[in-house]
């Protein structure tokens, strides 16, 4: 319920809609309307995906008329009435999904819809989870919860995440709210890491290329499948797709697109904070002083909605707009993100760090001012910073949790945002790596995404899982899990039964061979459906559950 969940998500449904698989996109008006133009494209391209709308109940919710999603909210203080009016979608979606022809074969839903196992369950369908993060975000979150390094540490004590490829380090106030004891989110979380149980999988709108060694750690820590599908974003290869992606922008694209045409290439900064930004207007009048005092091209986003009118009124008398005027172009409301990005004047992009824009950012292999506002975007900065190096710090040192920006006004001032500005432009030796480091992602990106790629070949896979669970699957079958270690140099084998919608045929013979024969290649024939090479990795797992379905 909120752009950056949204867009990638509809990005994934389009991905499978062009591989042949019959997709129903299921949300509500206000979300329908952000992401039409570009569905529309692919129904007249012959593509089978639809969308289905339902009502969302702000009023029920004590809601004003209107807020479906979460940038829309007038206050935070309205957050618990947002997710009581997402609960209330349980009942209508059943429902609707029951009427649904023909049947889903698999449901991929937002983590933060928790209820969508009990729906999984009662029509006996397989769910698979969506939830925006990266997967060196999900180990990093995974490594800090299991050691609680973070309860060992003062406020403002650095520590090392343990059990990663790269040393990274945070303190307790940057964490996200799962995990920082300043929060007050450690409820829904709970919710959330509890929905997790029963889902068939996770989707990540990533590409392995750019977290290898994190991509795998993550995929073996995980009690289901994890498929790295990503960037999603790369489906919108025409300006038409990229400049109508997400809320109706008010700044004509074509009048966006002259104007960057008339710099120089990898001389502009794109400035954008992302929906959900609140930053004060006195921190923004920094920004402002800043970008104009760097004497560099920008396009700057100022997002409509949280105290609008006090901006626009420095803006006004201050005589800022008219100072920077045609080298600054200020665009109110949305903006047309990919298309700005994707131009090749475009030198820098000033972020918030939210896992979409950052991977739009990589994808195309633009530098970044990285300036982390909330939930794991402080994750996502360090792996710009210090895994990728193509990013440079503004120098935020703490989480700020929405609601509470007035109590901390300005975290940075003008001259550390230009001291960023001047260090991510900067034309030497440092500058030139930088953006050589970039452009090297930006093509590993477009490479995973085409025939043959690592996300393309994934997307198959997805597919392929699904089918499995659909050619297997009877109402009231069990699944066998054999348990694989190693013990003694060969191997033991035990049996658990669960209800689940597999395949319930015995699983006896593999498991005698596998316990008495060990693992051999011509062993391999008797796994079927897609299942060869669970085997090794039970056995690189050590001591976890493998699901064998045939």
């Amino acid at each position: 319920m909120c752009q950056g969940h949204l867009l990638p998500l509809i990005d994934i449904g389009r991905l499978l809609a062009d591989r042949n698989v019959i997709v129903t996109i299921i949300t509500t008006p206000q979300n329908a309307a952000r992401f039409s133009a570009g569905v529309n494209r692919d129904i007249e391209s012959k593509l089978s995906i639809s969308v289905l709308e339902l009502r969302f109940p702000a009023a029920e919710a004590g809601l004003p008329d209107g807020c479906e999603t979460v940038d829309n909210l007038p206050s935070m203080d309205l957050m618990s009435n947002f997710h009581a009016a997402m609960s209330m979608l349980q009942v209508p979606l059943e429902k609707l999904l029951r009427e649904l022809k023909p049947c889903p074969n698999c449901l991929i839903h937002d983590k933060h819809f928790t209820w969508m196992g009990e729906i999984a369950s009662k029509l006996q369908i397989p769910r698979i989870l969506f939830d925006g993060k990266s997967c060196f975000t999900h180990l990093c979150s995974h490594n800090i919860s299991t050691s609680k390094v973070h309860e060992c540490v003062s406020e403002g004590e650095p520590f090392a995440v343990p059990g990663l490829p790269d040393q990274i380090e945070f303190t307790i106030g940057q964490l996200p709210g799962n995990l920082n004891p300043r929060s007050n989110m450690k409820e829904l979380s709970k919710k959330i890491i509890a929905a997790e149980e029963g889902a068939y999988g996770s989707i990540v709108n990533s590409f392995e290329e750019l977290e290898a060694e994190y991509a795998k750690s993550y995929q073996k820590i995980k009690e289901h499948k994890v498929w790295c599908v990503g960037p999603a974003s790369l489906c919108n290869r025409d300006n038409i797709d990229k400049a109508k992606r997400g809320n109706e922008a008010l700044t004509d694209e074509n009048q966006c697109l002259k104007w960057l045409d008339s710099w120089p290439a990898s001389s502009v900064i794109y400035v954008c904070f992302g929906s959900l930004n609140r930053l004060t207007p006195p921190q923004l009048m920094e920004l402002g002083l800043a970008l104009e005092a760097s004497n560099k091209p920008f396009i700057w986003v100022i997002r409509g909605g949280y105290k609008r009118e006090e901006m626009e009124k420095w803006l006004a008398e201050d005589g800022f707009e008219e100072r920077v005027k045609g080298r600054g172009l200020l665009i109110r409301g949305w903006a047309p993100q990919l298309l700005i990005l994707s131009h090749p004047s475009i030198g820098g992009f000033l972020t918030h760090c939210g896992w979409n824009s950052t991977l739009e950012g990589i994808s195309c292999g633009v530098p970044m001012i990285t300036w982390p506002l909330f939930a794991e975007q402080f994750f996502n900065e360090k792996h710009l910073v210090q895994v990728l190096k193509v990013g440079v710090r503004v120098g935020v040192e703490f989480v700020v949790h929405m609601g509470e920006e007035d109590k901390y006004g300005v975290l940075v001032k003008s001259e550390d945002i230009k001291k960023a500005v001047e260090s991510l432009m900067d034309e030497g030796k440092e500058g030139e790596e930088r953006r050589e480091r970039a452009r090297n992602l930006a093509e590993m990106a477009k490479k995973a995404v085409e025939e043959g790629g690592s996300s393309y070949l994934n997307i198959a896979l997805l597919i392929e899982d699904i089918k499995q669970q659909e050619t297997i699957a009877g109402p009231d079958s069990t699944i066998y899990v054999i348990r694989i270690w190693l013990s003694d140099g060969g191997f033991q084998k035990g049996f658990q039964t669960c209800k689940f919608k597999h395949d319930h045929r015995p699983m006896n013979g593999v498991a005698h061979l596998l316990a008495t024969e060990g693992l051999k290649n011509g062993e391999q024939r008797f796994m079927r459906n897609g299942v060869t090479g669970y085997a090794e990795e039970a056995v690189e797992r050590d001591r976890r559950g493998v699901v064998l379905p045939e």
